[in-house]
């Protein structure tokens, strides 16, 4: 698997997205067989990199991550786990709480990167950074980022932050390119920052063009893999698609190592895609 570098890290270029396991805003413990297998698919997969929240099942997903990670037997020091405090509990008291909800759920010492979910109109970015700076000194998280920050948000967490701001995190497909059109993407490979894509596939709605279904049948493999591709050509890019189904989880991790010709990603670049995939 490819990896993106940057400050002597290590990031898979594509990992496992978590929102859906263990259920949508709320849990569902119907879900949890279903969920534990994808999870455990992933793991012996190869995947690393797992991405959740405490907003995703109301928490029931860090709770299924934590189960899966203690089912699989896998060293807590070869994953690299990333969670997200939520938009309401940005004050000073509620992140360092939030952080530890987090931990607890997950059944871990430390979370290897720690975002803001989202930003909100009532946050004081000063007292959500105080929290976050005191959890990397007391070694409970390892790295800062954001997500669903605009570039002004971004710069100044960058100013709050006492070791440097990771990751911003945020919609990123073939279809959706408001965050190249925006400067965001440039900023952040000017600047060391890794851009996290999430909903590769729009959310399920993703259709292959013609000239998309073209260029797979040339390098073998399918739409869905060449849009993951076209997202892990890019400079400080990785993605995080989910998949309860095995098969898909594996298309997607082997997307990272095709390496797009120089043509194949001019050509796409200009190739809208819209349409569906479970």
């Amino acid at each position: 698997m490819k990896h993106e570098i940057v400050n002597g890290l290590e990031l898979p270029k594509v990992g496992f997205g978590t929102w859906k396991i263990g259920g949508g805003a709320s849990a569902d413990h119907r879900s949890d067989k279903k969920s534990l297998a994808a999870l455990l698919s992933a793991l012996e997969l190869g995947y690393t990199h797992f991405d959740t929240a405490e907003m995703y099942a109301g928490g029931h997903a860090e709770e299924l991550l934590g189960q899966a990670l203690r089912d699989s037997g896998i060293r807590r020091e070869g994953l690299f786990i990333t969670t997200k405090v939520s938009p309401e509990h940005l004050d000073y008291t509620s992140v360092l709480a939030g952080c530890e909800a987090s931990l607890g759920r997950l059944g871990v010492e430390y979370v290897d990167l720690y975002l803001i979910h989202w930003p909100s109109r009532l946050m004081k970015l000063e007292e959500s950074f105080r929290a976050l700076n005191k959890l990397v000194g007391d070694g409970k998280v390892r790295h800062l980022g954001v997500s669903n920050f605009g570039l002004s948000l971004l710069e100044r967490s960058r100013e709050l932050s006492e070791t440097p701001i990771l990751t911003n995190q945020v919609p990123l497909s073939m279809l959706d390119r408001k965050y190249v059109r925006n400067g965001m993407l440039a900023y952040c490979q000017a600047n060391a920052i890794v851009l996290t894509a999430y909903s590769p596939f729009e959310a399920g709605k993703f259709r292959a063009s013609r000239v998309l279904a073209d260029v797979a049948k040339r390098y073998s493999a399918t739409p869905h893999q060449i849009a993951l591709a076209w997202l892990c050509n890019q400079p400080r890019v990785i993605t995080i698609p989910m998949s309860f189904d095995a098969a898909h989880q594996s298309e997607n991790i082997d997307a990272a190592d095709i390496s797009l010709s120089p043509q194949d990603l001019a050509q796409l670049g200009q190739t809208p895609a819209s349409g569906t995939r479970q």
